[in-house]
């Protein structure tokens, strides 16, 4: 028979897990984000942000995979140019280095999302990729293969 102090540490653990649990199913919903499907490139944030070198499609798909495992956030840029950084994808909660993101560095994608929109940035939680079309923009005729091309 348990002692009540095992009986207090059983049933205060149960407690403390259940409310973690609680927490965290509480930060997986963003309460400003809306629903939003997003078709664009998969990007690197730095050589697109800075433009430092050709960050599109083939020319430039090895460096964003370097990019991504370094740390670099990892975006999506649609037809007209707006770019969002990717927070999430696949209910995976790591970023960095995520082995979904680098499969489909450069990658002609459509995603369903949430979104949310903060101090003029735009971040995606990504639940699903619906289309994965592959590298699409065919630049490395016309760039070479970046960081070392012509």
């Amino acid at each position: 028979m348990a002692t009540p102090i095992i009986r207090r540490l059983v049933w205060g653990s149960a407690f403390a897990i259940a409310c973690m649990g609680a927490a965290w199913a509480g930060a997986a919903s963003v309460p400003d984000a809306k629903r939003v499907t997003v078709t664009g490139e998969v990007i690197d944030s730095w050589c697109q942000t800075t433009g430092i070198m050709y960050a599109l499609g083939t020319a430039h798909h090895q460096c964003a995979i370097w990019c991504a495992v370094g740390g670099i956030p990892v975006g999506l840029r649609t037809e007209d140019g707006t770019l969002y950084t990717i927070l999430r994808v696949d209910q995976d909660q790591r970023n960095v280095a995520n082995p979904r993101l680098l499969k489909i560095q450069t990658h002609q994608v459509s995603v369903a999302a949430d979104l949310i929109e903060r101090d003029g940035n735009r971040y995606l939680l990504i639940d699903q990729v619906m289309d994965d079309h592959g590298i699409v923009n065919r630049t490395h005729g016309d760039y070479g293969i970046q960081p070392f091309g012509e």
